[in-house]
């Protein structure tokens, strides 16, 4: 299992020094013809009717995202009682691929629904929770949990299981509050900002420890490059979005004010982010919430709309009979839908490739590493201060919110928990019952969270 959360390490963060050559000489390796390829396409019709057979879930009144990932789970093991043939699937780099542009793609569109003014509002709060939400977890699992129940280990282990406890997956907590309807309220925008800013700490913990582990010490200045870099992107990248955006959109409707351009430039702009921030060192999907971000509807007006909005306008344009109140609601619900344009327009390729993401982080999962029950029982209390380290960061989100929402929807760790998890291997320092705990903590973070935050949310 390492050689495959190392291989979407790579893959996720960007490390390949040149990601093109290595797709070309893997695939080339394993595929002799074009026609070759037609496999993958049957892969990726059967990930997708899975996908779907799981959102079965959302009868028992939980999110479609859990039933992806439960699939996913049951796919990869079914090696376990004699079924292999999905375990070339898991290990393919053209699903692996298409999977990360999955989770690009969601955090593209929660940028798109989110708005920089309504986040702002919360960001002292978003900081204080991430902050809270980071420290914590590193403090316990290094300093706590990792020296009494794993004693004799390297201290370098227990900086990695540290790490990999501060790690949110903001895709999964996204997209509960998007299936549920509730990426508007208060605790979404909080949750939303400070998994940002939660993903850039960790991220700079993470380099901080890889350091560590490969030079032996890390100085002050490096830490401070780090930090700058990472905060330095965010900025940049809002005021570069703020600033250029209009004149892009502008340029580009002389060109051609087609839907196609619309969502070419829309698409576009989230890929060139996410790159940006992978240069730097960055995940990519931060590019991509920053580019969805920065992405204001106005920015597009130049652009053709839908075409439903446009025929209506049209038509009511002749009704003059209609009533002014009338009108005015009807128009009103034209211009939100035309104002939301992009977002429909990117939602399309987001049930294509969304999906496969999730599916692909399920199939992961090596039950496996439940067979060993000392493991298990380490695992469980881990998986306790995995718990405890990120709820007690709900409690310092401000008054008139529901802190226990907040606190658990920092609890995912997903597949940023796996890429931790592999660089340390990769590195030599964890050993296989520390990554097995890991792995274990992951899978019941990753899996217990969306009903719980479907259960919160409902009442």
């Amino acid at each position: 299992m390492k050689h495959i959360f190392a291989k979407l390490m790579l893959i996720g963060t960007g490390i390949l020094a040149s990601p093109t050559l290595a797709f070309a000489a893997e695939e080339s390796a394993h595929t002799g013809s074009h026609g070759e390829f037609a496999i993958i396409f049957f892969w990726i019709a059967l990930l997708l009717l899975a996908a779907k057979i799981g959102s079965v879930v959302e009868r028992f009144g939980q999110p479609a995202v859990l039933g992806e990932l439960l699939v996913g789970v049951l796919l990869g093991n079914l090696t376990l009682v004699g079924i292999s043939y999905f375990e070339a699937v898991s290990t393919n780099t053209i699903i692996s691929f298409m999977s990360e542009l999955g989770v690009v793609i969601l955090l593209f569109q929660i940028g798109l629904e989110s708005n920089i003014a309504e986040i702002t509002r919360v960001g002292t709060k978003s900081l204080l929770v991430a902050v809270v939400g980071v420290v914590m977890p590193f403090v316990l699992g290094t300093y706590l949990v990792g020296p009494i129940m794993l004693p004799g280990l390297n201290p370098n282990a227990y900086l990695f299981l540290g790490a990999a406890l501060t790690a949110t997956s903001v895709g999964i907590t996204a997209r509960v509050f998007k299936d549920l309807g509730a990426l508007k309220s208060r605790e979404s925008k909080i949750v939303l900002g400070a998994a940002v800013i939660d993903d850039v700490l960790g991220l700079i913990i993470l380099a901080i420890v890889t350091a560590i582990v490969t030079v032996g010490s890390v100085s002050i200045f490096d830490v401070g490059i780090i930090v700058g870099k990472s905060v330095g992107f965010l900025i940049g990248s809002i005021a570069f979005g703020l600033m250029f955006a209009p004149k892009i959109g502008k340029w580009m409707a002389k060109i051609q004010t087609s839907v196609g351009m619309k969502f070419t430039l829309a698409i576009s702009f989230g890929l060139v982010f996410a790159y940006l921030a992978q240069l730097i060192g960055l995940a990519p999907i931060i590019g991509a919430f920053a580019a969805g971000l920065v992405l204001d509807p106005i920015y597009f007006r130049h652009f053709k709309t839908s075409e439903i909005v446009h025929e209506i306008k049209e038509i009511m344009g002749e009704l003059q009979e209609l009533k002014s109140k009338n009108r005015e609601r009807i128009f009103g619900a034209l211009q939100h839908h035309e104002l939301r344009h992009v977002e429909e327009i990117i939602e399309a390729i987001s049930y294509f490739l969304v999906p496969l993401f999730f599916v692909h982080t399920g199939m992961q999962v090596d039950l496996t590493t439940l067979a060993n029950p000392e493991v298990v029982f380490i695992a469980l209390i881990v998986t306790a201060v995995a718990f405890i380290g990120k709820i007690s960061a709900g409690a310092v989100a401000g008054n008139n919110v529901n802190k226990w929402l907040i606190g658990f929807g920092m609890v995912p760790r997903g597949e940023v928990g796996l890429i931790f998890a592999s660089i340390g291997a990769g590195l030599g320092v964890i050993t296989d019952d520390l990554f097995s705990v890991i792995i274990i903590m992951v899978i019941l973070t990753t899996l217990t969270t969306p009903p719980l935050l479907s259960h919160l949310l409902k009442k």
